[in-house]
């Protein structure tokens, strides 16, 4: 049985998601949650409230046994990104492109 959250539109470049997730792919469940509340990056937190929202969805579902979890799958796509400008030297404005994820986390026993 496997469970599965999804968070959609976060303002964290995938690039730098990308950095976390890759420490939690195919680790228990709680060795996954003590790695994330020790990383600095801003992405951590994110990540974190996500797969506790995943293995609220398997408790939900009925899974047998919750500490025989593991990250199955855990994967990063873009999102939308926000086009600005921002002012430069001499009346000149360049593009700023705000970029945004969309994290999916798969835990199963």
């Amino acid at each position: 049985m496997e469970a599965r959250a999804i968070a959609r539109h976060i303002r964290i470049a995938p690039r730098k998601v990308r950095l976390v997730i890759d420490t939690i792919r195919g680790k228990n469940v709680e060795e996954a949650l003590n790695i994330l509340r020790h990383l600095p990056q801003r992405s951590a937190p994110v990540v974190e409230k996500l797969l506790q929202s995943a293995i609220a969805n398997a408790e939900q579902k009925e899974v047998s046994d919750v500490e025989r979890l593991h990250v199955k799958e855990v994967f990063v796509d873009a999102g939308p990104t926000l086009k600005r400008f921002i002012p430069r030297a001499m009346g000149r404005a360049t593009p700023l492109r705000k970029r945004t994820s969309h994290i999916t986390i798969v835990v199963s026993e």
